[in-house]
């Protein structure tokens, strides 16, 4: 498979996790009294995460790219909406 292609779609999955955990499974938590989803969907995300840091370091060895680049892969994961943008602004096909 296309290593730009995995990162995409990884970081798709991960950036709609992080969103799906910070408003919804967090308000459920705090004001409904419902933990259960920060516990499910708190454990997917993390796994996501790993899994899309793994992938940028795989794309940069692979895809030689510069540093700057994989910084910025890596600062957009723990930013909302992050993986959206960098996918937009940085991985063309």
């Amino acid at each position: 498979m296309n290593p730009i292609k995995t990162l995409k779609t990884v970081g798709y999955l991960e950036g709609a996790s992080f969103l799906i955990l910070l408003f919804i499974a967090m308000p459920l938590k705090y004001f409904l009294d419902q933990p259960m989803a920060v516990s499910i969907v708190g454990a997917l995300h993390g796994l996501l995460f790993v899994l899309y840091i793994l992938v940028i370091l795989y794309v940069y060895n692979v895809k030689k790219w510069p540093i700057m680049r994989a910084f910025l892969a890596l600062l957009s994961s723990v930013l909302p909406f992050g993986p959206f943008i960098f996918d937009r602004k940085f991985l063309k096909d």
